[in-house]
């Protein structure tokens, strides 16, 4: 017989080499990857649901921007209270002041943002139109940014907490966490510095002037107001009056 080989060149072994190895080494490396990518993409998911459960009953620790603040020097002041320890006042004040339909909507005041949009493309002055939902969300869980990015994950943290929180957990974290003034966060800790008063004691006035610095807390202050806080304290006082009357707070205090 021919010691010829006639082995089909398909059906013959690959010599040895010495990058054998590199096939398998890359499958391998190739299941790792996809094993990274699945679990960031279950951290990006779970991470944040199980987060807002946490802070359903927890109180949400420091935010970003006050350890922003704190690297500024502006300090840091904050006592969380439970809603019921929170004057109805300010409760009312702070929907007529920045989420007249907060009780109303389900995380986004659609009316609100295209006025705010139609309103910023014929002014220098810029007006938002973020719900109190939209930010409780941004104040706790993402930073104080423009871009994209945060304005999408601010959409998903607002219906996570319009979720699983519902309007009087989101009313209880937003008072207890935004900002009134340079280091001083919450309700209990404005009432305290600007009016030497608890939270709960707050009267119409003091309520609608803590309301009336919001939209720049670190500009206008409540205890010592200029013309502009109080014309917007009586604008709020006249606003928290028709909540009331009209009972459009009825889903924090009704």
């Amino acid at each position: 017989m021919s010691d010829t080989d006639t082995t089909a060149p398909g059906d013959r072994p690959e010599p040895p080499t010495a990058d054998g190895a590199k096939p398998a080494r890359r499958r391998s490396l190739g299941r790792i990857v996809r094993g990274l990518l699945v679990l960031a993409l279950m951290i990006g998911f779970v991470g944040p649901v199980l987060t807002v459960a946490a802070y359903r009953f927890l109180p949400p620790p420091i935010t970003i921007l006050m350890v922003q603040r704190l690297f500024e020097g502006q300090g840091f002041s904050r006592s969380w209270l439970d809603l019921d320890d929170i004057s109805p006042h300010l409760v009312r004040s702070v929907i007529a002041a920045e989420d007249a339909n907060f009780c109303s909507h389900h995380g986004f005041d659609l009316e609100a943002i295209r006025k705010a949009l139609a309103h910023n493309e014929s002014s220098d002055r810029v007006r938002g139109g973020s719900t109190i939902s939209q930010q409780t969300a941004k104040n706790v869980f993402l930073w104080p940014d423009r871009s994209y990015v945060r304005k999408g994950l601010e959409a998903y943290f607002t219906v996570l907490i319009e979720v699983m929180w519902g309007k009087p957990r989101i009313m209880e974290v937003y008072l207890n966490s935004i900002e009134f003034g340079p280091g001083v966060y919450g309700a209990q800790a404005a009432a305290r510095k600007n009016f030497g008063v608890d939270a709960k004691d707050l009267s119409r006035t003091q309520a609608a002037r803590l309301a009336a610095v919001l939209p720049s807390p670190l500009r206008y202050k409540a205890d010592t107001p200029g013309p502009y806080v109080r014309r917007r304290t009586g604008r709020i006082q006249a606003a928290a009056g028709t909540i009331r009357r009209d009972n459009l707070d009825a889903c924090v205090l009704g």
